[in-house]
């Protein structure tokens, strides 16, 4: 006999989601972030960018960010209610890390801005625990 899914389960199933994808975004950045202050052959760098940093500062953003993204995806698969505010707020810092990381790595930035965007989403949308009735 298998229990009916109720509300509950839903907003977990959406937290849990955004709470890999988290996981595995950051393991992404941090992996990026290592390449950038290795100043690895894989990046190319150009000459004429608003945003333009040096390519070890660049790499040392995404490794913080990355390892922050990963520490709050950890704490929201623990059940930390506060992880979702503290999530959506570190992810889109990380969107916009990436929209300003575009000239380096184009398709790899917009993808990790489209993923940025659903974990988002998911965070926000999900439903939230409701106070017991008194």
């Amino acid at each position: 006999m298998t229990t009916p899914r109720t509300e509950g389960s839903a907003a977990s199933g959406w937290i849990v989601f955004a709470a890999v994808l988290m996981i595995f975004g950051g393991i992404s950045a941090i992996l990026q972030g290592v390449a950038a202050i290795a100043k690895d052959s894989v990046f190319v760098v150009t000459g004429n960018y608003t945003f333009r940093f040096d390519l070890s500062a660049w790499g040392w953003i995404h490794l913080v960010l990355g390892v922050l993204v990963v520490l709050v995806g950890l704490l929201l698969l623990r059940g930390a209610l506060w992880a979702r505010t503290v999530g959506a707020v570190i992810v889109g810092l990380s969107m916009l890390a990436n929209f300003m990381w575009l000239p380096y790595i184009p398709f790899w930035a917009l993808a990790m801005i489209l993923l940025d965007g659903v974990v988002i989403w998911a965070l926000c949308t999900a439903p939230g625990r409701r106070p017991a009735a008194v």
